[in-house]
């Protein structure tokens, strides 16, 4: 008699809308147990009404002691299993470093680094308990050069870059993975309408849809890879940023992004 394959689960923050949203209903389609987490209640509800969700629960994920609870209610259901932690959630903030409000550059870090910090931290027991399970974040094209007007986003992302590359050495020994996704242009409804007007039909900064990225998060469970494009082109425009990032620069103050 053979022993039946566990239901594999992922946990998503940011799960309401967006990257999240399609991240849960593409899993859920496919057969695992989601546990859908965000501050967004009515998002969650409607998720919960269109698709099998797991789990789907208020989170704050700056908020150490609720993260605590709703990672304890999602191992009550899956046996104490956590194949993947999406660290979706996030915020976006247009505005010169020099005009923004300090009190909402705090509240972006808090969201989009401290919020990815305390839900690994929290989540690594449940991670390592787990044979072949996966840490993967939402990054951004904006971790690959840093995008003007979003400065306080831009630095955000390229901390969860570099925690993400720190940690896939870190928890190697422990035989969990870490990873990233570093989209471009994604039609959520961050995005501004002047934005999506101007966008071109391909190349790297054509816009992406939550679905594909979505698949990427699928793809990255069974492929060891630390950093993932989408679109795939964005990978050519990071190794120029690397190796001339005047050149990056320059490209984006000639598209009128300075």
């Amino acid at each position: 008699m053979t022993t039946a394959e566990p239901r594999r689960c992922i946990f998503i923050t940011g799960a309401a809308s967006g990257i999240g949203r399609a991240t849960a209903l593409l899993f859920a389609e496919r057969g695992w147990f989601v546990g859908a987490l965000d501050v967004d209640e009515t998002g969650l509800g409607t998720l919960q009404a269109e698709s099998q969700i797991g789990l789907a629960r208020r989170l704050d994920v700056t908020d150490p002691q609720d993260y605590r609870a709703a990672v304890a209610a999602f191992a009550e259901h899956t046996g104490g299993r956590l194949d993947i932690l999406f660290n979706n959630a996030g915020i976006i903030a247009s505005s010169p470093l020099d005009e923004a409000p300090w009190e909402a550059v705090e509240r972006l870090l808090r969201i989009n680094l401290f919020g990815v910090m305390i839900g690994m931290q929290t989540a690594l027991p449940l991670l390592k308990a787990t044979p072949g399970s996966l840490c993967f974040s939402t990054c951004s094209a904006s971790a690959i050069f840093g995008s003007a007007n979003l400065t306080a986003y831009s630095a955000s992302k390229h901390a969860v870059k570099g925690l993400t590359e720190a940690l896939s050495i870190e928890l190697k020994k422990h035989g969990v993975r870490a990873a990233d996704v570093l989209p471009g242009i994604v039609d959520t409804a961050m995005l501004p309408p002047e934005t999506r007007a101007m966008l071109p039909p391909d190349g790297p900064w054509r816009l992406v849809t939550p679905r594909e990225v979505a698949e990427v998060v699928w793809r990255a469970y069974d492929e060891d890879r630390i950093h993932w494009y989408v679109p795939p082109e964005l990978k050519d425009f990071h190794l120029m940023a690397v190796s001339e990032p005047e050149k990056a620069r320059d490209y984006f103050i000639s598209l009128g992004r300075g």
